[in-house]
């Protein structure tokens, strides 16, 4: 082949890359953000077994992710202001092949049993030193090749900001799928093989658009025009404007995983639509007008204020729902205002490395500072006042005007929280119907005052510290936050009962006073799921009478302690609780008598219990799960794996007790499926007696019992309610596969 027919083709080769350079370049950064979201559920599974499955631990997963997210942004922005296109091409091809020697993906040795203070910092280094390079490599493709694309002299380079949407849509695309496509039909080794598989497509791309990037094509664009370094107040607006919804995804995500499940399911919808925003709004023609955002705002922050800090959780999908059209809404009126004060092209890696600064100082306060600082997750109705001044027009008259417009709720507000802990009032339940008016008068006005948005802000405020401070039937006694979420203990409104409450559900309740007024003495009686007759109570009864010897019971999952007052003298009983806030009010006399007054030498191990439980070197007659975070029980406490060490535990004739009372989740066909993959059988009681429990305080609760022998369960099948579970094709779940969605959908149906 002559020098002239290669030149041609290569000429004919340009050509045609250059023409087709929007397509390629919207198809490189829909993959690469593909890859990138992908990683984020499936690595966070992998993470799962070994920290108890808090709603947490994907709270300072995103904060790792946003922190990789400004790496890579940083990356990017200094190989386009350091080099020329040609040599940062080349560059960041080289660097995607080192991250390609590190796949496939998984956990870092040197990552064993977590601390047990501190696992922030701990889960930090294990993300870090296990997908740190790889993720913070493919972050930085989209400031990087909106830049080039920028650069390349097409026609269509004017605005850059476009192949944004294309990146978010894989984004959006991949936590869509995860779900839905990848979860239930693909297990965590298949899952890491298809993402390799895709990062070596992705490098193909880069290569790709990096031969536009050094095509002779690129020698007829003009000269590009320099432009001026970005003022610090464009730098600041920009930070703000990303931080507000960065930190609202974290703190979204935990609000509504803590009640259903510690899963990724539940974790991607908000990351999911926080990145359908930017699709919606980065974009020649969003699909919603600014100014229809900012009529919106005011009718879904209304609700969201007056139900945020308080109330029940009975209709559950429609609170999820409130929360995320809410959120949805308050992040499209943040990034809106993100577009709309985009900077000129020459300025774009500047734009989104403070985008990404933005992104970690939202997830760094919500995630990291919050939970230190804060007993109760203020972070949630912070960030959703600060949405609110977000609206035009609110800052504008300055300081003075702005205090102005906010002083009248704001006062309320203050005299609102002074009496509250200034006074012992309590609205009792007969004034539940006056306390909600209250709540609706203040919603009204919120929306009223919807054009002067600094009054608004007021309301938002007035209406969080109401619904906090102020609830029916409800006086709080302590309020503690750990790692695992806040715990709040409560006194009945006739003083009688004291409650504690994990999140939005009661794990203990005691009676502390009779009905003339007298302090409890003696042994405390367990109440809720744990009273009397129940199938929690029965199951470790009627195992001692059958066995008729002092059982060794391991209970994990501590809540008030109530089961430790069924252990009799001479038996041998072991908690396993993975938060030491839980231990220290057990403990505490002051809070709950349970153990002072049954057990006061219980012995008591801290940590995850699919670890702590597996290391021991006792065997039990009696192991019983009671784990929840809130209404969630960790997951990875029903897999295969986690029951292979449990039966490792058992003794000859023993039963493992599962409660699964559960809103939200069909858990029995999990646990009886689970079971026959470890040769065991299944039955289970739903108990339907408890029906009155604000006057007795008592709970039904739905149980399943794993043996190894019908004939281990003889005792219970016997007594009345207790019939054998079949898994009905449910597949078992383990530590790499499990099904959210058909657990969902078979409760419901």
């Amino acid at each position: 082949m002559s020098s002239v027919d290669f030149a041609g083709r290569r000429s004919f080769l340009s050509s045609h890359l250059f023409r087709t350079a929007p397509t390629v370049f919207a198809a490189t950064l829909f993959l690469s953000a593909l890859l990138l979201f992908a990683v984020q559920p499936m690595f966070t599974k992998m993470v799962l077994p070994k920290l108890g499955g808090a709603p947490a631990i994907w709270s300072v997963a995103l904060v790792f992710f946003q922190a990789s997210l400004l790496l890579g942004y940083a990356y990017a922005h200094w190989l386009t202001k350091s080099f020329s296109l040609r040599h940062g091409a080349f560059i960041h091809l080289a660097l995607l092949g080192i991250a390609a020697l590190t796949l496939p993906l998984g956990i870092a040795n040197g990552f064993g049993t977590p601390p047990s203070t501190h696992i922030e910092i701990w889960l930090l280094a294990l993300f870090a030193a296990s997908i740190g390079l790889p993720f913070s490599v493919l972050s930085a493709s989209a400031p990087l090749l909106q830049r080039w694309f920028a650069e390349s002299g097409h026609p269509r380079a004017g605005n850059p900001y476009v192949l944004y949407a294309a990146s978010n849509l894989g984004s959006f695309t991949a936590l869509l799928a995860y779900p839905t496509l990848i979860e239930p039909f693909l297990r965590l080794r298949e899952q890491t093989a298809a993402w390799s598989a895709g990062f070596a497509l992705l490098a193909v791309l880069i290569a790709m658009s990096a031969l536009v990037v050094a095509s002779g094509a690129m020698a007829t664009r003009e000269a590009a025009v320099v432009a001026a370094k970005p003022k610090w107040s464009s730098r600041l607006s920009w930070i703000a404007l990303a931080a507000i919804p960065s930190g609202l995804v974290v703190a979204v995500t935990a609000h509504i995983s803590t009640d259903v499940a510690a899963a990724p399911f539940l974790w991607i919808l908000p990351l999911a639509l926080y990145l359908l925003t930017f699709v919606a709004v980065f974009n020649e023609r969003p699909w919603l007008s600014h100014s229809t955002v900012v009529m919106l705002v005011p009718f879904v922050v209304a609700p969201l204020a007056i139900s945020m800090m308080g109330g029940e959780r009975a209709y559950w999908l429609m609170t999820i729902s409130l929360h995320l059209i809410g959120f949805f809404v308050l992040t499209l009126l943040c990034h809106g205002e993100l577009y709309r004060k985009r900077p000129a092209p020459e300025q774009l890696t500047d734009f989104y490395l403070a985008t990404s600064i933005g992104g970690v100082v939202g997830g760094v306060f919500t995630g990291l500072i919050a939970p230190n600082v804060f007993s109760i997750t203020l972070e949630y109705p912070i960030l959703v006042a600060l949405a609110v001044l977000v609206l035009p027009g609110a800052l504008a008259g300055g300081v003075k005007q702005t205090l102005r417009a906010m002083a009248v709720p704001l006062a309320f507000a203050a005299l609102v929280y002074l009496l509250h802990i200034a006074t012992d009032f309590q609205i009792s339940y007969a004034w539940k119907i006056v306390f909600q008016a209250g709540l609706m008068l203040i919603a009204a006005f919120l929306i009223l005052q919807r054009r002067n948005p600094a009054s608004m802000f007021g309301f938002v405020v007035l209406a969080f510290v109401f619904s906090a401070n102020w609830q029916p039937g409800q006086k709080s006694f302590d309020t503690s936050r750990s790692f695992f979420g806040v715990h709040r203990v409560v006194n009945s409104s006739d003083g009688q009962y004291r409650l504690l409450f994990h999140g939005t559900t009661i794990h203990g309740v005691e009676r502390i006073r009779n009905a003339d007024g007298t302090p409890v003495t003696g042994r405390a009686e367990p109440l809720v799921y744990y009273y009397r007759g129940g199938p929690i109570s029965e199951s470790i009864l009627v195992t001692r009478e059958t066995l008729n010897k002092p059982l060794s019971v391991a209970a994990v999952g501590l809540g008030a302690g109530s089961v430790a007052c069924y252990r009799e003298q001479g038996e041998n009983w072991t908690f396993f609780e993975i938060d030491p806030e839980v231990v220290r009010l057990a403990r505490d006399p002051e809070r709950f008598r349970f153990l002072s007054s049954c057990a006061p030498d219980m012995r008591i191990v801290l940590g995850d219990a699919r670890l702590t439980l597996s290391a021991s070197e006792e065997k039990y007659d009696v192991i019983l799960l009671d784990a929840f975070s809130s209404d969630a029980i960790p997951a990875h406490l029903l897999t295969r794996e986690a029951v292979a060490g449990y039966l490792a535990r058992l003794k000859p004739k023993g039963i493992i007790v599962f409660h699964i009372s559960n809103r939200h989740l069909e858990l029995s066909g999990i646990v009886a499926a689970v079971g026959a993959a470890e040769g065991m059988v299944a039955i289970q009681k739903y108990d339907s007696s408890a029906t009155n429990f604000a006057a007795d305080y008592k709970s039904s609760a739905h149980v399943a019992v794993l043996a190894r022998t019908w004939a281990d369960l003889a005792h219970l099948t016997k007594r009345k309610g207790w019939e054998p579970v079949a898994a009905n094709g449910v597949t078992p779940w383990t530590d790499d596969y499990s099904d959210l969605i058909s657990s969902m959908i078979r409760k419901k149906f």
